[in-house]
């Protein structure tokens, strides 16, 4: 859960607001319904939508979501998760009354652990996962950022914490001028890696 929150967290204040629903929708589809995990996570998913409309000016869907998520919300505690969210209904109180307002200042940042953290300050396992929303996002194929993902983990398991795969998920994460230079070499050494494994699986057919 941790990883899940920092990770959309981190999405939402690099400024990726649609994106950052992705990194916690898996993870609520699993809670059920009435928890207080699945109604932060679901209070989020709005609060982020709400943002994503009112900066598209789609005033009506904005306040809409906003009222909704205030809903979701409103019976947690103020660090629920470690996350603050007096200052998210603080937000969302303006949103539901003024949408127009982020055409006149930023959206709010999220607070977590008392940080308000950004894509280049995550830990891996975070930032494994903002790799895979962001690849999706951003129009590249996911399928070999996650294949990537599962290659560094295993490098980390078995010791080998200079792997090139991690290097390069958080190259990938953190270097917007160079995300698309850093895709093509994370997909090349994910492919070639995978060729490895399949001819190594080989021999014992």
């Amino acid at each position: 859960m941790r990883n899940r929150l920092r990770a959309g967290v981190a999405i939402y204040n690099d400024g990726y607001y649609h994106a950052a629903h992705d990194a916690w929708e898996e993870r609520w589809l699993e809670l059920e319904t009435g928890t207080d995990d699945e109604a932060l996570l679901r209070g989020l998913i709005q609060f982020t939508a709400a943002v994503y409309h009112a900066r598209n000016h789609n005033w009506e869907g904005a306040v809409g979501l906003a009222e909704s998520a205030l809903e979701y919300l409103s019976g947690l505690p103020a660090d629920y998760r470690d996350v603050r969210l007096d200052s998210i209904r603080d937000a969302l109180e303006t949103l539901a009354d003024d949408p127009s307002v982020l055409e006149r200042r930023p959206p709010p940042p999220i607070e977590h652990e008392g940080q308000t953290p950004g894509l280049a300050g995550l830990d891996f396992d975070a930032a494994a996962l903002a790799a895979v929303v962001l690849a999706a996002e951003l129009g590249f194929d996911p399928e070999p950022v996650d294949r990537a993902r599962t290659y560094a983990r295993r490098d980390l398991e078995s010791g080998n914490d200079g792997s090139r795969f991690i290097s390069l998920l958080f190259d990938f994460v953190r270097e917007d001028d160079h995300r698309g230079l850093v895709y093509r070499r994370l997909s090349q050494h994910a492919k070639r890696r995978q060729a490895r494994e399949a001819d190594v699986d080989g021999l014992f057919e």
